[in-house]
């Protein structure tokens, strides 16, 4: 009997647990979501935070470097010093940038000379 109880309590901890990190993370409920944009100026896996020298977000914040939280500790493994990001921010909540996504670097652009005129063809035309 003892044996089923501990096996019960262990199993309600382990569910409570995993309710919990659920929970932290998900949006928070009835806040005002903003887009967020920046560049990952510094990456500290140690303390599970990166450095993001972000863009004003109207209604949100003026544009700063600060350190923030990934709502997933995954982003840090996923993203690199130099990496332009877009992130979900929360009204209130000025810490935590909820699903990072890496902007793809645009191929570099590519100045084409204009085509010469062949004069020749065009003085033929006129005649």
């Amino acid at each position: 009997m003892k044996r089923i109880v501990m096996v019960g309590m262990v199993v309600g901890l382990l569910l409570s647990c995993a309710y919990g990190q659920e929970k932290k993370n998900a949006p928070p409920a009835g806040r005002k979501e903003h887009e967020f944009k920046g560049k990952v100026e510094k990456i500290d896996p140690t303390a599970k935070t990166f450095t993001v020298n972000g863009e004003k977000v109207e209604g949100w914040m003026d544009s700063m470097t600060m350190v923030y939280v990934p709502d997933k500790e995954d982003v840090l493994k996923k993203v690199k010093v130099g990496d332009q990001i877009t992130a979900k921010v929360y009204d209130g909540d000025f810490r935590t940038l909820h699903d990072v996504q890496v902007v793809p670097a645009k191929p570099a652009e590519t100045k084409a000379e204009p085509a010469a005129k062949d004069t020749k063809k065009d003085s033929k035309a006129k005649k």
